[in-house]
């Protein structure tokens, strides 16, 4: 997934014909299969050959842990940094500011899976608390859609992870230059967290969870706002705003969104990253193996390669989060429209 020069043809001096042959290389709709997605066939594969997975199935006790160290470490940032001058206020929010709250985002996302507790109730209420220096009540949507990202991958209109049609024709099919394709890609990593936020609740609504852990979730979270400001003042919710929004934005750590499933080899929809990110990340990189696995925690993740390195080693990967942004935003050939999109089943409509 590192970005190297010759696949940034469109970049290239030499008139016309250059500008027309970069043209000509971007995609203006998604790659469609009427393949199942391949996940349930190799986790079947891959029991039958080593039953001994199983073993590692459940909960990570440490999960609470980092999840409290995180919020302590947000909360005393948010404060003591408030009259810091501003180049070494923003090195702050964008080095540690940005980095813990995109590690929120992934206790979140652990927890989604009920990883941090056998109790479910338990996952949910330190998904709440994982929540706080995120400003906006989120974890408990987020586990609705995501599992329809898991159980529905690449299903045009239920996988909202998918960019809209409309996100593929504003950033590539209107685009009549590589300079403009590469501008509107940069924009759109820069703000790309205001598209992971809105778009599920755009194309599928029908999927938020108006229950009573919703309400919780908003009531708690209005709680922690309320009572940061009232204690420390206004300044620190900029401090932890802008941590949520730069844990989004072009950040090293981001490089997951775009890394996990746009498809860069041309046929691949899923890749794993083995990089030192994934310390700051529950090891999300191991995304083929947490796609296979769902229900194994983010400890035992480089366990699964351990045990069956067959089915996972001669797979594409991607070597750089930071590498893979940079490829998005200045390969001509890699834009919205890189991911495997599949026609829903009527079951799956109702679903």
């Amino acid at each position: 997934c590192i970005y190297t020069r010759d696949m940034a043809r469109g970049g290239q001096s030499g008139g016309k014909d250059k500008e027309d042959a970069a043209a000509a290389q971007r995609a203006n709709d998604f790659y469609y299969r009427d393949q199942a997605e391949p996940h349930a066939t190799r986790k079947t594969e891959i029991l039958k050959a080593h039953p001994e997975i199983k073993e590692l199935f459940g909960p990570e006790p440490l999960t609470k842990y980092c999840v409290f160290g995180t919020v302590l470490l947000q909360v005393v940032m948010a404060v003591v940094t408030q009259d810091w001058s501003w180049p070494y206020y923003l090195a702050a929010v964008y080095v540690v500011g940005a980095t813990a709250n995109h590690s929120l985002f992934l206790a979140i996302h652990e927890l989604s899976h009920f990883l941090g507790f056998k109790n479910h109730t338990y996952n949910k209420i330190l998904g709440m608390i994982a929540n706080w220096p995120i400003v906006f009540p989120y974890c408990i949507t987020f586990k609705e859609y995501h599992m329809a990202h898991h159980r529905y991958q690449g299903e045009d209109g239920i996988d909202t992870d998918i960019p809209t049609f409309l996100e593929g024709w504003l950033i590539t099919s209107t685009t009549n230059s590589y300079i403009e394709h590469t501008i509107k890609k940069t924009i759109f990593m820069f703000c790309q967290i205001f598209a992971y936020a809105l778009r599920p609740m755009i194309v599928k609504p029908d999927l938020m969870p108006y229950n009573f852990w919703l309400a919780t979730n908003w009531v708690v979270q209005a709680s922690f706002d309320a009572a940061m400001v009232y204690f420390f003042g206004y300044k620190v919710m900029l401090y932890l705003l802008l941590s949520t929004f730069f844990a989004g934005s072009i950040h090293p750590t981001a490089g997951h969104f775009i890394a996990e499933h746009y498809v860069m080899d041309g046929k691949t929809e899923t890749y794993s990253y083995y990089g030192p990110l994934n310390v700051l990340a529950y090891n999300v990189g191991y995304h083929n193996e947490h796609h296979d696995f769902p229900n194994i925690a983010w400890r035992n993740l480089p366990k699964v390669r351990e045990v069956a390195p067959e089915f996972y080693d001669s797979l594409p990967q991607c070597s750089s989060w930071p590498g893979v942004i940079l490829r998005y935003i200045f390969d001509d050939s890699i834009g919205p429209f890189s991911r495997v999109k599949r026609t829903p089943t009527p079951t799956d409509k109702k679903d």
